[in-house]
């Protein structure tokens, strides 16, 4: 009998196929006490299983195929670091020898430790990697326990549909997957995957928004409710899993998945057509990304340069030395070069208390690499943690002033609400240019910088950034968590979790009418930019740039094409001035 389970939309599209479940290493592990002249031997065969990890984690990287998503690759780095931090190494070795506990119980231990920490963290990206951590450690138990470190890939299936249609492909269904299990699938003809766990900037999520595979995320129970072989359609607009369909739906979402093809094909007709409204107004794209690689994704999507370049990712899950200035220096032109004379707009480190990174915690340079503060979206992060380390930053702005003088650069700076954190940032980047020019090293004396508009306390404090700022771009993902106190990843509130709260719509029009009104370029830079149904919404407030994933582009361009802003701008008004829910959604219809 078919039934619908409800998960979270993370990659669009429409995914038919038998499910394949990836079962998870059975965390009840056995508890005992080990003899005290076996305990070297207990330790040494939990670090026989982590180099055994290790190796694989190694193998999977080194034979990555060359169309991989290069997020993979950085996912694997990530658990590599984290299989060797000191949290999974040598603290459960400390409790085989002083409690004398098996490996597998002092393992879990740590974890169940560990986890404790992350459900106190705010930042949603963070708290996702919690499951990375889960996931290394299910793979050192599947070695413990003998098992494959890589769970058996799924025959392709041959079996035909309800329909005596033949079966397209396969469906992952698991608790969650890890980017190694992922890897087990590149030879298999997969269309999706459903996983029990995770939110939007979960690895699942990440790694199928760059297939462009359709995934749901969060479906609770997935796991245990989908049984091996069954019927499974990924709705992936609506984060809708559809078990053992009839005939008429498999039918109706077949056609779905015809339409979506033929979408694809049209949107690629677009990639070398200007971002021009029907009345005549000019649009930038421009494209996020997180290392300059990524930088040929932006430009095969047709993007006119680089909105948000996170530059955070060359500091994270590092041990020892932070990047120093040639290594960021590199980075940073070679995004630059990659761009071909488009500019591109760097932020700086959006780190802090909730983002440790070599062995410190952000507050007193002590603690585990895992350790947070209770409150780190309101604590030491960001511009706040960057001026608190002056070196450092310095070191950031001299690597990104030299890559000005490669090609066109802007500097962004994040989570900035104080006068006097603008004062001194400004100071900073005076002080960085003297230094280059003791140096006798090039920059762009006239780099622009700007400010992340993602605290509502800026959004009212907008005359002393548009006096100060070069431009602004609006974050909205924090700047909708700060507005509604609200964390998406915890799903007691998840649901609260609004961009078209009322709040958040009057604080983004007024930042972009505003800016528009003293001449300061404004972006959008959020999840909001790269979702087509708010580009209209966007376009009528006055928005006229917008920076998202490559993959979210040639969508988006193509709602530009159809929009008349002229018009949009008179029915936005309508939307800005309705509270109301059914008078919001009425005005929302009209757009």
């Amino acid at each position: 009998m078919p039934f619908a389970l409800h998960g979270i939309p993370v990659s669009r599209g429409v995914a038919i196929g038998r499910a394949h479940l990836l079962a998870p290493a059975a965390l009840d592990v056995s508890h005992y006490l080990v003899d005290e002249d076996r305990l070297d031997a207990e330790v040494e065969r939990l670090r026989s299983a982590r180099a055994a990890v290790r190796a694989e984690l190694v193998t999977l990287k080194r034979d990555l195929p060359r169309e991989a998503p290069e997020e993979l690759g950085a996912f694997l780095d990530v658990h590599a670091m984290i299989l060797d931090d000191e949290a999974l190494a040598r603290e459960p070795e400390a409790l085989i020898r002083n409690r004398r506990y098996n490996a597998e119980w002092a393992l879990t231990t740590r974890l169940e430790e560990l986890m404790r920490q992350f459900d106190e963290i705010e930042d949603e990206y963070l708290r996702e990697r919690k499951a990375d951590i889960r996931q290394v450690v299910e793979r050192i138990l599947k070695v413990l326990a003998g098992a494959a470190v890589l769970a058996p890939a799924p025959a392709p299936p041959s079996s035909l549909a309800p329909d005596g249609e033949p079966a397209p492909g396969v469906i992952v269904v698991a608790h969650d997957i890890s980017p190694a299990d992922m890897l087990q699938f590149r030879h298999t003809v997969f269309h999706g995957f459903v996983t029990d766990l995770g939110g939007r900037t979960s690895h699942t999520a990440i790694v199928a928004r760059s297939l462009d595979i359709p995934a749901a995320v969060g479906v609770q129970s997935a796991s245990e409710l989908i049984r091996q072989d069954d019927w499974v359609i990924i709705d992936g607009d609506a984060g809708l899993v559809i078990v053992d369909p009839s005939a008429i739906i498999l039918e109706e979402y077949r056609h779905r998945q015809s339409e979506r093809a033929l979408e694809k094909k049209r949107l690629q007709r677009l990639r070398h057509t200007p971002a021009v409204t029907l009345d005549g107004l000019e649009i930038d794209l421009l494209a996020n990304i997180e290392m300059a690689e990524d930088a040929t994704a932006a430009l095969t999507a047709g993007a006119v340069g680089v909105g948000l370049f996170r530059s955070e990712f060359l500091f994270m899950n590092r041990r020892g030395e932070l990047p120093n200035e040639e290594e960021q220096f590199e980075a940073y032109r070679g995004a630059v070069d990659a761009m071909h004379g488009l500019p591109v707009t760097i932020r700086t480190i959006d780190i802090g208390a909730d983002k440790p990174l070599d062995g410190r915690d952000g507050r007193d340079g002590r603690g585990d690499d895992f350790e947070t503060a209770l409150n780190p979206a309101l604590g030491l992060r960001a511009i706040r943690w960057s001026l608190s380390e002056p070196a450092m930053f310095l070191t950031q702005l001299r690597a990104l002033l030299r890559a000005s003088a490669f090609g066109p650069v802007r500097l962004l700076i994040p989570m900035l609400a104080h006068a006097r954190e603008i004062d001194q940032t400004l100071d900073l980047i005076a002080q960085a240019k003297r230094q280059l020019d003791a140096r006798g090293q090039a920059f762009d004396p006239n780099l622009k910088v700007g400010a992340m508009i993602e605290i509502p306390a800026a959004v009212l404090m907008l005359p002393l950034f548009l006096r100060r700022m070069d431009f602004l771009s609006i974050g909205t993902n924090d700047l909708i968590q700060y507005t509604l106190a609200i964390d998406r990843a915890d799903n007691a509130v998840a649901h609260l979790y609004d961009p078209l709260h009322p709040a958040v719509l009057q604080l983004i029009a007024r930042t972009i009418r505003e800016a528009n009104r003293a001449g300061v370029p404004v972006a959008v830079c959020g999840e909001m930019a790269g979702d087509p149904a708010m580009t209209r919404l966007l376009l009528g407030m006055g928005l006229r740039e917008f920076s998202m994933h490559p993959s979210q582009l040639l969508r988006v361009k193509q709602e530009i094409l159809h929009a008349d802003c002229e018009r949009l701008e008179r029915q936005v008004e309508q939307v800005l001035s309705a509270y109301e829910p059914e008078e919001l959604a009425c005005a929302l219809k009209l757009l």
